[in-house]
Order: C-alpha cells, then structure tokens, then sequence
C-alpha cells in the first residue's frame, strides 16, 4: 500500500463507466509514505478541478454548475478529525452548525439558527429521513468522521430534491470499497471523558465485487454535569458490477445514540458556573435508532445515457423528554417510522453533449406512529431530579405518508461560453392520519379527528453558467423551494386549532455568483443571494383560539465569500466569511405573560414586520492557516480562527447576543510507514461563549447554552 508512487482504482459512485473497456476509474496519487492512503496527509495538495456530484446525483465540474456547493474533501475531514459536525461543516462559507450537547445541534444556512425543517440531510445523495420527519439533530444520525467527502449546497437545490431543501442540503458520502485489503485503527481521548474508536477496514471479494466497514463508537462524560453521551454507529458498503456495462453500490448504515438531556442557564450561571446542568438523570434525555438500507444500480446502456435506480429501506426509533416543555407541559415521546421506496433517474445526452436531459420519479411510503405520555416531574430547588409517567396519554397517532415526486431537469450549451439549465419538479403528498385515542382532548393538546390530507407542489428552477475560460466561471439561479408541514404541525396541535389546514412553505431564491482558481495555486468563490419565503406557519390568537396558519413572510439577504491557496510552498490558508441581511416582513408570534409577572394574565398576537430575524447571525467566518515542515514530511499543523456575529436573540430586537470569537489548533504528526498521531486544541483561548442564546419575548431572562472551554483531544491511526 506504500510506495514512492501510487496507483490505484476507485470504484466510481456516479455510475459513468467506459463503456466495455474499464470497470473503475483510474486515479493517480502523490508520492507518499504513507500506508494509509486515505488518511495521509500530503505535502502538497493536488490541484484538480473540483467535481461534486449532489445538483444531478452524478458527477459535475463545480464551475459547470449554476450554484455555490461547497465540496469537503476526505483530506480535510482526517485532518480536521471532528467530533461534533460542527467542527467540519462550519469551515464553509455562510455555514453554521452549533453545539447543543453530544452531537446534537441546530443549523444556520441562509436562514436563522433553527429546528424548522429547511434543509436536506443526505447520505450519498438519499434522504437520512423522508419528508415531514424532519430533526434538526439528525446529522447524529449520519458518520461524519469517517466520511469520504461531504458536499454542502447552499439555497434550495435543484430540481432532483424536493421538500426542505430550502436553506441548504448537507450531503455526505460514505468510503467506496478499496482495492486492495486494508484496515486501520483510530483510537482517540480528549477532555471531558471523551473517548472514541474508529475501526475501518475493507478489501476486494473477488474481481467483480469489494465491501468497506466502518465503525464508530464514541463516549463522553460531557462538559456539564450529568450530560454523558455515547454513540455506535456502523456503516457496510459493497461496491460492485454486472457485466460490463451495469454498477451497484449497497450501503448499510446503522446508528444508535443515547444523549442525556442539557438545560440552558440564566446569565448569573452562565457566566459563574456554566457546568451546571439543571436536568439530572433521564430528565431531556433522547435515544435514538436510524437504520437505512439502500442500493444504487447503474445502468449505461450506451456512452450518451445512464439509467440509475435505488431502491431504500429506513427504520428509526426515536425516545424524547423534550427538554424546552419540561417547565410548562412535561411529557416524554415515542417517534417511530418505516420508510419503503425509490429513488430513479434516466441521463442522456444529445447533440454531441451540447445537450442533457435528465428525468426521474421519486417514491416515499412512510406508515409512522407517535406516542405522547404526560409526566410528572421530580425537583429538588431548581433542579429536575427524574420523573415518573402519569398514566395519560396526550397523543397517540398513526400518520402513513406517501409521496410521489417526478422531475425533469436539462442543460445544453447555448454556445462556447454559456451553459444554461432549467428544471421542474412536481410533488404530491397524501397522509392518512388516525387518532388511536378515545379520550376527550384538552384545550392545551387538542387532536384533529381522523382523516386524510393531501397537497402539493411545483418547484420551477432556472440557472445560466457563464464559462470565462477553463477553470472560472460566473453564473445565476433562479429557484422556487418549499417545505411541506411536518407530521407533528399537523397533528400534534398542542393548544392551536385548524392545524390540519397549513399548507406548505414557499421560498423563491435569485443568486448570482463567481468561482474558479487563480494561477493553479488559489481557489475562489463569491456569491450574492436573495431568499423570500412566504406562507411560514406562525401562531396566532382569533377570539379565544389559538391558530396555527400560513401567514408568515421572511427575507433573507447575504454574501458568502471563499478563498483558499498556497502562500508560499510550505504554508496554505483557507478564508471563509459571510454577511447576512434577514427580516421579518410580516410575521406574528403570540405573546403570552402570566402572574406574578403579569396581573392580570396577557395573551395576545404582535406583529414584528420590519424587525430583524432573531437568532440570525449577521456574520460568520473561518480563517486557517496550515504549515507542513519539510522536515515532517506529511506532516501539517494548523491553527484556525472561527468567528460568529452578534444577533438579536428574540423577534422584538430588544436583546443580542454579542457574538464570539475562538482560536483552535491541530497537529497531525506521521511517525512511520504505518502510525500517525493527531491533536487538537479546542478554544485554546478558554473564551466563554454561548452555542445558542435565545429569550421568550416580552421576558428580559436571556436564556444561554456554554460552548466547550479549553480542550485537548488526541489521537492515533494505526494501519494494520
């Protein structure tokens, strides 16, 4: 696996063979020492055009694509070696992943810090949960450090996704089979009775056939009391062919994750004990099982079309005390779906590939169940020591979703220089809904009687590349979006009638851009977007009813910028920054204040059109700067600045958030042929800061979530 150069095959993801003649890809790797190929790090960096393949699930040149996709190499994810998604995802341009405990989080892509379902968490281009489902968390349900790229679109995708691809689409990919037998060994230990161990390993069946398996398991005490976490997760894939002309990939990736609930804390502990944790126990904890089952086969009847279809199967469980209801309507909950279908596409091209035309129909039948138990909770002063279920059921629903999806998407070249692209994809949702209970309802979970909804939903798209030479190119998009409500808005109405009423969520985007590389050495990107969403579900009062309706409209304006190259031969940096503009233009919350506070009580809808999104950080930024010593041969240290901006931490703009700034450092050490050792020091500057700060409005209690202070972690890869 060593050698003074190195060649080797990679089995290709996207389906394109050569036609009868190769079965794989031939790729060409840097002289290295490593055994390791895929967690090597190289002296230098290969300067290639950069390929994604999440806008048309094949692979496309980037600056073929009228978008801004970020692509994050394998490289960057062994060097980065991360342990929360956020550690990896936020060096990209415009992105934020926060840190809520464990690996839970919440994600800000053209969009506020949010638990709305606006974006697309994708493994190898399937949906990790189908539309309606959405968890803000769910990147815990995908392995992120044994990834082998992972693409970040940024604004609504293209035509080939559907519901929720709004703000953005995460897309990982998981580590094709090798060619040639390999295994490796990646235990770490960190701070905070952190431990992980990543196994790997893999190798050729037989000519036709290869299997890959990667393991994770991870556990952690947690920076706050009483906020252990631990995670296993597993991931099989088989990459092989048929004949000469037909390719599969089966993946199957398990995770099962038990995070321990963690409570926010009120500006005197935030500041003078932020270890404090005030839910002891069980109290806000979640328990989660994802399994997915899929198989891409590709068919290339010929040089100028490709036939892709695959088939999936996902199951997850999930157990929840909701952590932000422990104080006013404490209940403990029981998710589960099953989802059966299909993702298909058939490529071709015309005209000496001046032209590309690419139809598909996606399928979805996801029969779900949901259980609510009212409980009640132990304390001891301000804590929350446990507690015990009270034997009655708020909920209990059946929710079977069927979606069927057809789109058609097309590129040509109108001449030398410009490439244009349309798309159009039409969704059609029907859920049968059935309320198991027989209990009367209460004014605080009220329950739509049994019935079946459908609605749906055209997504137009239009983008032009303009090709200035080879490698840079301008270009502008156009996208029509949308976001179906959830099952649970539907149906779980808590205090709020006519949920079964909303409709989807619009957004129409317009972005313009340029990207390419300077000299070899410099990759760029700019990018300006507009982003109006309108019909967004608020709540209000009419009468003596609460609502939930489509009445909200926000507007999200921004500039992300990216840079990265070569100083000089031995140092290397990487700048990512963005700017953001988001407004309330007519959106309503209901305001609720009760005694001792208010006397008499106050319950009533303000209106906070011409206000500044709250939680919307107005910038983001990543700046690195990596060296590799000459005398350390592939061997590189970095040092990385990560700001975040001050936002309003409600929809009055009355309180902020200032923002923060931090310094991380990483070392990754090669010691011989077949060992490697890694470090990293998180926040080295021990700034206290806050994940996630928010408010109810009309409360002047600003509620905080510490960040992790100073923290060593260290590491070792060891190829057997």
């Amino acid at each position: 696996m060593a050698g003074v150069s190195l060649i080797y095959f990679v089995y290709q993801d996207s389906g394109m063979l050569q036609s009868g003649l190769l079965r794989a890809s031939l790729v060409m790797v840097p002289a290295i020492t490593s055994t390791y190929v895929n967690h090597a790090v190289a002296t230098e960096p290969v300067n290639i055009d950069e390929v994604v393949i999440t806008a048309t699930r094949e692979e496309k040149k980037s600056t073929d694509i009228p978008g801004d996709i970020d692509l994050i190499s394998q490289r960057e994810i062994a060097i980065t070696a991360p342990a929360h998604p956020s550690e990896i995802l936020n060096r990209s341009a415009g992105v934020h992943i926060n840190h809520l405990g464990g690996e839970g989080h919440m994600t800000a892509i053209r969009q506020p810090i949010t638990t709305k379902g606006v974006y697309l968490f994708l493994e190898d281009g399937l949906p990790t949960r189908p539309t309606g489902f959405f968890n803000h968390n769910a990147l815990y349900e995908v392995n992120v450090p044994q990834a082998e790229n992972i693409e970040v679109t940024k604004g609504p995708g293209s035509a080939l996704y559907g519901s929720e691809a709004i703000g953005g689409i995460v897309n990982v990919f998981t580590r094709p089979a090798p060619h040639q037998a390999e295994a490796m060994l990646n235990p770490e230990v960190g701070a905070h009775g952190w431990s992980r161990l990543l196994v790997s390993g893999g190798a050729p069946i037989n000519e036709d056939l290869g299997y890959r398996i990667d393991v994770n398991l991870t556990d952690a005490k947690g920076y706050r009391d009483d906020s252990a976490y631990s995670r296993y997760a597993t991931t099989a894939r088989f990459d092989g062919f048929w004949g000469d002309y037909t390719s599969y990939k089966t993946i199957l990736s398990y995770s099962e994750i038990d995070q321990s609930g963690v409570s926010s804390l009120e500006e005197n502990d935030y500041f003078n004990q932020p270890r404090k944790n005030l839910f002891q126990e069980r109290v806000g904890a979640r328990k989660v099982n994802a399994l997915r089952l899929s198989t891409e086969f590709s068919h290339e009847p010929s040089d100028e079309a490709l036939l892709t279809l695959t088939p999936f199967f996902r199951h997850n469980e999930m157990q929840l005390m909701p952590s932000w209801m422990v104080t006013y309507d404490p209940n403990e909950r029981d998710y589960r779906f099953t989802s059966f279908g299909f993702l298909s596409k058939y490529r071709f091209n015309l005209s000496d590939y001046a032209a590309q035309w690419i139809i598909g129909l996606d399928f979805d039948y996801t029969p779900s169940r949901y259980i609510e138990n009212e409980v009640a909770m132990q304390q001891s002063g301000e804590f929350y020591t446990g507690y015990q279920r009270s034997g009655n059921k708020h909920y209990d629903f059946d929710a079977d979703q069927t979606s069927v999806s057809p789109y058609i998407h097309s590129e040509w070249k109108a001449d030398e220089h410009w490439l244009i692209s349309a798309g159009l994809r039409y969704d059609y949702f029907n859920i049968h809904y059935d309320d198991r209970l027989s209990t009367i309802p209460d004014a605080r979970h009220r329950r739509p009687p049994s019935q079946s909804l459908s609605f749906d939903q055209f997504s137009p798209k239009l983008g032009a590349v303009y090709k200035i030479n080879m490698e840079n190119s301008a270009f502008v998009n156009m996208h029509q979006a949308f976001r179906a409500p959830s099952v649970n808005q539907l149906f779980r109405s808590g205090s709020a009638a006519d949920t079964e009423k909303l409709q989807p969520v619009k957004a129409h985007s317009v972005e313009v851009g340029i990207k390419g590389r300077v000299a070899d050495r410099w990759r760029y990107g700019l990018t300006a977007y507009a982003m109006r969403i309108k019909d967004d579900i608020v709540n209000v009062i009419d009468g003596s009813d609460r609502k939930s309706v489509n009445a909200g409209a926000t507007e999200h304006r921004g500039i992300e910028l990216s840079l990265g190259g070569e100083l000089t031969k031995r140092l290397h940096t990487e700048l990512a920054f963005s700017v953001t503009k988001q407004e309330y233009k007519k959106f309503s919350y209901v305001f609720s204040c009760f005694p001792p506070t208010c006397v008499p009580p106050v319950s009533e809808t303000r209106d906070f059109g011409g206000y500044d999104v709250g939680k919307a950080p107005k910038t983001t930024g990543n700046l690195s700067l990596s060296y590799r010593p000459a005398i350390l041969p592939n061997s590189e240290f970095e040092a990385e600045y990560v700001h975040f901006g001050e936002y309003y931490t409600d929809e009055t703009n009355t309180t902020k958030y200032d923002g923060h700034d931090l310094v991380n450092l990483r070392a990754n050490v090669q010691l011989g042929r077949q060992v490697a050792t890694y470090a990293r020091v998180l926040n080295i500057g021990d700034v206290r800061y806050s994940t996630y700060t928010s408010n109810q409005v009309g409360d002047p209690d600003i509620s905080y979530r510490p960040g992790l202070p100073r923290s060593l972690f260290v590491g070792f890869r060891i190829c057997l």
